[in-house]
Formats: C-alpha cells, structure tokens, sequence
C-alpha cells in the first residue's frame, strides 16, 4: 500500500505542476515556444511514419511472405501495430530529450520559478549557458542511446500475438516512464551540480513515486498533442519531483506570482 501510494503521489506531481502552469501565463508561454517547434517536426514525421506503415510493416515480416494468405495477413497487422508502437516509443522518448534541448533556457526558467516557490534553492550552482547545453547534450544522447537499446526487444517482443498487445505496452510505458523522469529533472539536478548518475541513484531511491511521475508523463504524451501542450506541466512536475526525491518542501513558501 505504501508502494501504492507513493506511486499516486508521484502521478500527482504533474497535475500539480499542470496547476502551477495554468495559473500562471508566463510559464505556459515559457514552456510552450520550444515544444511547438518540436511538435511540428514529429507530427509530420508521424504522418510519414502512418502512410508507409504498410511496407515497414511488410518488411519487418518478410518471414511470413510464403505463408498462407489469412495467416501472412495477420502476422503483417501485428507486424504493423508494433511498428507503430515502436515508433510511438521513441518520438514520446526523443521528442522530450530533443524539445530540452531547443528549450534548455526556457525550461531552465521555468523551473527557477517554480524552485522559488518553494523555497528555492540556496546552493544553486551556476554552470554557464554553453556548459549547461553541452551537459544536456551529452546526458539527453545517452538517455536516446539508452531508449533505443530497450525499444529495439520491446519491438520483438510486440511480434508476439497477445502478449506483444498487452503486457508489452504495460512493459513499455514502465520503462519509459523512468526514462522520462530521469529527462524531465536534468533542469533541477543540473543547477545543484547533479549529473546523469546523480539523478539515477536520488531517483532509484523512491522508484514507486519516480515511476508514477514517470508514467503519468509517458500515458499524456500518447495524446496526440499531448507532449506539445503538456511539456511545461511536465518540467514543473519533474522539478517538484526533484524536490521531494532530494527530501525538499514542495509547500508554498512564496505568495509572489509566478
């Protein structure tokens, strides 16, 4: 039950930074910039994705083209629903680690505001603008490196019939929810002076909170849409996340507008 709970909380995290950002213009303006422009270049690398499914689809099942039609026909729509799958994986995965990127000083923002209305944080380190992006860079490639490697047997494991259509998806939106957590919080571990492995072992710490956050996240980001509008919501949630991993008060201790 403990386990439970604490992985509501963590669920909870992201409507409570959904909260903040809503009432507050200027942070939904700060968070949306850098996600719009992410979201035109994934919605149309979707389309694409959509209209040559069929022949992915054929291809990744070329061991089913001497087979009987009915059975040939079924292995290729499951051979496509994993396709899509995969590829739902890794826009939801890169599209957070990229839109970062674009938005590092926007999200970088964002979650001062939100740090300061909780209490801030009095041992912030400041890094710099360019040694700040290029730690991102080189955190947001391993953790892209990282979901390729998990996405590639998830994708086998979808060729299974059932199996690959039900407890795979469950799989994955486990396993992306703890690599969306530990992308989303780079902001607020960077400026403690917090790397990559850091954020691992604060994070392990509390896996049931961390992966409710996480799935949370990863559930919204099916949306269509979903990312583009909910990235601020997510960067919020992710820094409140940090605080209460950190054992931080994520009380309001500031009256001041956001």
């Amino acid at each position: 039950m403990t386990a439970f709970r604490e992985f509501a909380t963590g669920a909870g995290l992201l409507g409570r930074g959904l909260g903040l950002v809503l009432r507050s213009p200027r942070l939904l303006l700060l968070g949306l910039l850098p996600t719009l422009l992410s979201g035109i270049l994934y919605i149309v690398a979707l389309v694409f994705l959509i209209r040559y499914l069929p022949d992915l689809s054929a291809q990744v099942t070329w061991f089913a083209d001497d087979w009987a039609e009915w059975l040939r026909g079924t292995i290729r729509v499951l051979g496509g629903i994993a396709v899509l799958g995969l590829g739902l994986l890794l826009s939801v995965l890169t599209f957070t680690a990229v839109t970062l990127l674009i938005g590092d000083p926007f999200y970088e923002k964002v979650s001062e505001l939100v740090e300061d209305r909780f209490g801030g944080v009095p041992d912030a380190v400041d890094v710099g603008f360019w040694r700040t992006l290029r730690r991102s860079l080189v955190d947001s490639l391993k953790l892209v490196g990282i979901s390729v490697l998990v996405a590639i047997p998830l994708f086998l494991l979808g060729l299974i019939p059932v199996v690959g259509q039900t407890a795979i998806p469950v799989l994955a939106g486990a396993v992306g929810g703890w690599l969306l957590a530990l992308e989303l919080t780079g902001v607020p571990f960077q400026r403690r002076g917090r790397r990559l492995r850091h954020r691992r072992e604060v994070l392990a710490r509390n896996k049931p909170l961390t992966l409710g956050f996480g799935a949370a996240v990863f559930a919204v980001f099916l949306i269509p849409l979903g990312a583009v509008f909910l990235m601020p919501a997510a960067i919020a949630g992710a820094t409140l996340l940090a605080r209460r991993s950190l054992g931080k008060p994520i009380t309001i201790t500031s009256t001041a507008s956001l």
